[in-house]
């Protein structure tokens, strides 16, 4: 526990916000550490840089939010592997 009283968030449930460049302009995620591990993975298992992934992503979303739609694709994929 934190001197504020609250329990500290382990490493892979805190939340990291990153901005990148997709379709030409700048835009910020927020994801957890897990997420922005898997994604990365998945990136480089693609040969991609994760700004195109995103980008893939970005294209195919309807009404989600961006990190919520990462985190679904993400889910989707890994779920399709097994």
């Amino acid at each position: 526990m934190t001197t504020d009283g609250f329990e500290k968030a382990p490493p892979q449930t805190r939340i990291i916000k990153r901005s990148l460049a997709i379709a030409g302009h700048r835009t910020s995620v927020s994801l957890e550490e897990a997420f922005w591990r898997e994604l990365k993975a998945l990136a480089a298992r693609r040969g991609q840089q994760v700004s195109a992934l995103v980008a893939e992503v970005d294209a195919a979303r309807r009404e989600a939010n961006l990190s919520s739609a990462i985190r679904v694709f993400l889910l989707e994929t890994l779920a399709s592997r097994q």
